[in-house]
């Protein structure tokens, strides 16, 4: 399993030491990136992506690692620590740029595929709304499987995190990499993001056509019967690059 963690911030804090937790006990192949080092681009909102697409972003240079990554990737893993009761401000930079993914416009098939978690955790309070900012973007990409796990740490440092605290870290983390490794390997999308699919879909055929939103859905038969987690087309390309680069 292809696993991918971007975590929140740059140092290696409680939420990274419970987002490495959980990748280890999934197992695999663990790729890291961490805000703002290795993304420090804030959204311009220029618009540019929705009149045309992502690869025309000005940051696009920095972005497409990690675009790259999360494409391939079969588990995404995003944490932040609780900063103001919501995620990082890098963080919800770095979603800013996939605003064309979400499911009202553009969105990746690739996303039917893959299981993602939104971790939070803090001294206090305020995990559930944490988790929830990046659970936003996870869902409407169309992520198969989309999983939240907070935690109140009771803690400034991971060193001081109390024993009985650890103890429940460890067992959301065991009991959550069983629920992955269960649905690895299946095909779906989450509720919230199929209803908007299908609203979009409705809202396609009684209003004028909004390009290129428009015209990248009937390229994909999306204004027939077909679905972005029912993509055979892109799911046979994704099958085909998985056996060259085993054969490479």
């Amino acid at each position: 399993m292809k696993i991918v963690i971007i975590h929140g911030q740059s140092h290696e804090g409680s939420t990274c030491r419970v987002a490495r937790e959980l990748a280890n006990k999934v197992g695999g192949e663990i790729q890291e990136f961490f805000l703002p080092r290795d993304f420090d681009q804030p959204c311009l909102g220029c618009f540019t992506c929705f009149k045309t697409d992502i690869s025309h972003c000005p940051h696009y240079k920095k972005l497409e690692p990690l675009m790259t990554a999360i494409l391939k990737a079969d588990l995404l893993i995003l944490e932040s620590p609780v900063y103001v009761y919501h995620a990082t401000g890098q963080m919800m930079s770095f979603l800013d740029h996939f605003g064309t993914w979400w499911m009202v416009h553009r969105p990746m098939p690739e996303m039917s595929r893959k299981q993602a978690v939104a971790i939070a955790t803090a001294a206090g309070g305020g995990m559930k709304s944490t988790a929830q900012d990046m659970a936003d973007s996870l869902e409407m990409w169309g992520i198969h499987k989309v999983y939240r796990l907070g935690i109140g740490v009771q803690a400034a440092k991971p060193q001081e995190i109390p024993d009985g605290i650890m103890k429940k870290i460890h067992e959301k983390t065991d009991s959550l990499a069983e629920k992955i490794r269960k649905n690895a390997g299946r095909r779906g999308c989450n509720p919230r993001a199929q209803k908007w699919f299908y609203l979009m879909r409705l809202a396609h055929k009684h209003f004028p056509p909004a390009e290129p939103d428009y015209g990248y859905w009937e390229e994909q038969g999306w204004h027939g019967r077909g679905t972005p987690w029912n993509c055979n087309k892109i799911i046979s390309r994704i099958d085909s690059e998985t056996d060259n680069s085993v054969l490479q």
